[in-house]
């Protein structure tokens, strides 16, 4: 068994973790660590969990204890959380944060379906954004034939659930303001477009092009939408084989020859992706689950692929129907 910990435990990323680790076969958290909810059950404040789970929230830890340290807590504070415990040798971590996605201080960037050889020998792996992973599984396959247009540039719209911004109350995620409403935010300046350029590059390093990417907020809990708009000269056939080659050994990655709806993966750990082809031009529709495939769901990936088990277990969830 897998002996966990997990620091910031209050959050939605955390509460989707706890869920499908208290249900995976080789995983066993030993505790789940919240300053403001200690002595609380979890169950009273990730409520979907009642009757799953007998665990407290915790104000201690023992890194001692654990094989493995699941980060969660807001950006800035895993760096801090690093810089003030000493963790010892054998703890792998896996930061759901941002703070460790340049690579730094020993972290592997940690998009499965591009970096799988190196998760697997990793000690510490950085999760990625959840924008910056429904983007670039729409684009790596184009970066690895070096195909990604250097004289035009790429222009993304991706439209995003309220629980991206997290579990702390905001003007933007009050129910009366995100309810029959839309809105963009950080246009062309999103923080995930720095881990996107840094993979796109690592893939097709004379790629210098402009990604001009618009964030939309949406009036629906979870779930991202990206369209990417770009420049191709590749027809129907050959752009399909190209995707359906990069992503024939993602178990997670579905390729639909049809228009695809944020239903489709909502609740699940899919990456669906629909590609259309006219006059030059490509759009590639990427659905995510934003706090799956887009956070805990790929946290749980990495975490099999680092210590050998099955890619996919613990996370064949379904999505519902309706």
């Amino acid at each position: 068994m897998i002996k966990i910990g997990i620091i910031g435990g209050a959050g939605y990323t955390a509460g989707e973790l706890i869920r499908i680790l208290i249900h995976h076969k080789d995983a066993e958290i030993k505790f789940v660590h919240s300053h403001s909810n200690a002595g609380k059950r979890i169950s009273d404040v990730h409520r979907d969990l009642i009757g799953d789970t007998d665990l407290y929230f915790e104000d201690s830890f023992n890194l001692n204890d654990i094989d493995l340290l699941f980060l969660c807590s807001a950006h800035g504070d895993s760096k801090k959380f690093l810089d003030s415990n000493l963790i010892p040798e054998k703890t792998r971590i896996i930061d759901l944060s941002q703070d460790f996605r340049d690579e730094s201080n020993g972290f592997i960037y940690g998009l499965t379906d591009a970096n799988k050889d190196k998760i697997e020998d990793a000690f510490r792996v950085a999760n990625p954004g959840c924008f910056a992973t429904a983007i670039q599984l729409s684009l790596l396959p184009l970066a690895q034939s070096s195909l990604l247009p250097k004289k035009s540039d790429i222009n993304i719209t991706a439209i995003t659930g309220s629980t991206g911004a997290g579990v702390k109350p905001q003007e933007t995620t009050h129910f009366s303001w995100r309810d029959n409403n839309i809105s963009v935010y950080k246009p062309f300046v999103h923080q995930h477009l720095k881990e996107i350029g840094m993979t796109l590059n690592k893939f097709q390093p004379d790629f210098s092009g402009n990604i001009n990417f618009i964030p939309v907020r949406g009036d629906f809990p979870r779930g991202i939408f990206a369209m990417s708009l770009l420049d191709c000269n590749l027809n129907e056939a050959e752009i399909n084989k190209l995707y359906s080659d990069f992503y024939c050994s993602s178990p997670f990655v579905k390729l639909s020859d049809c228009a695809i709806n944020l239903k489709q993966v909502v609740n699940t750990n899919k990456g669906v992706l629909h590609l259309d082809v006219k006059d030059g031009k490509l759009l590639v529709t990427c659905a995510i689950d934003n706090l799956l495939k887009g956070a805990s769901g790929q946290a749980v990936e990495n975490m099999n692929l680092m210590f050998g088990i099955d890619r996919t277990e613990g996370l064949n969830l379904k999505p519902s129907a309706f």
